[in-house]
């Protein structure tokens, strides 16, 4: 009977379905980051992974689900990152330098998750740019409401709040793309990209909210008309 027992093969602990999709995910995420989503295979995905791919398969579907799967992980995990920190009680200042300041951390630590977030999604278009646009409405919004506690703490009159959801976006674009400079130049730090966003838009927008605003120069084009 003891010689029996030692014959037979050990049975391989079954992993809970939580923790092999997320071992699928990361593997995926990888994958789609190096290799881009078209060059990218099932099989490649399965070898990182360390399972079979009809597992693969069989836990997140197609590579087309897979991908859609892995944005919605990488934009929930970006967002809740920046959301988490934000605290209400802090003057607005405070708040979006810890939410930059968020931003460029998990960029930093997750530049697989931003390459396949911002450069393969871009370049693959429907249906997944589509689920980046809506997390980028929650950032934008989140900001944004940042920018109008910011400006009616000023006592800013009421026609300049709309003017937050612009710069609101502008600051999102402008976040997007440092982030995707940083990818090609890796030795800056999170903290060194996230004082420049913060140079960058708080400054400006400090003078805007002190009533100070740019007007482009008289010329030609801006001259009264001289009746004839």
């Amino acid at each position: 009977m003891e010689t029996e027992q030692r014959g037979r093969p050990a049975r391989v602990k079954r992993l809970p379905r939580a923790v092999r999709e997320r071992q699928i995910l990361d593997a995926a995420t990888a994958v789609f980051s190096q290799r881009g989503y078209h060059a990218a295979s099932m099989d490649e995905v399965a070898e990182v992974a360390a399972i079979s791919k009809p597992m693969v398969y069989a836990y997140l579907g197609s590579k087309e689900e897979l991908f859609a799967a892995c944005i919605k992980r990488e934009a929930t995990r970006l967002t809740e990152s920046v959301g988490t920190v934000v605290d209400p009680n802090l003057a607005p200042e405070e708040q979006l330098w810890r939410g930059v300041l968020a931003f460029f951390t998990f960029v930093g630590e997750h530049r697989d998750s931003w390459n396949v977030l911002h450069r393969q999604v871009t370049s693959e278009g429907h249906p997944f740019a589509q689920q980046i646009a809506e997390g980028r409405k929650r950032v934008i919004a989140l900001i944004g409401a940042l920018l109008s506690q910011a400006a009616q703490a000023q006592g800013m009159p009421d026609y300049f709040v709309p003017e937050t959801k612009p710069i609101a976006a502008a600051l999102v674009g402008a976040g997007e793309s440092l982030a995707d400079w940083w990818l090609d130049h890796p030795d800056e730090t999170a903290k060194a990209m996230a004082l420049r966003l913060m140079n960058l838009v708080w400054l400006g927008f400090g003078t805007l909210v002190q009533g100070r605003t740019w007007h482009p120069p008289a010329g030609p084009a801006d001259a009264t008309p001289t009746p004839a």
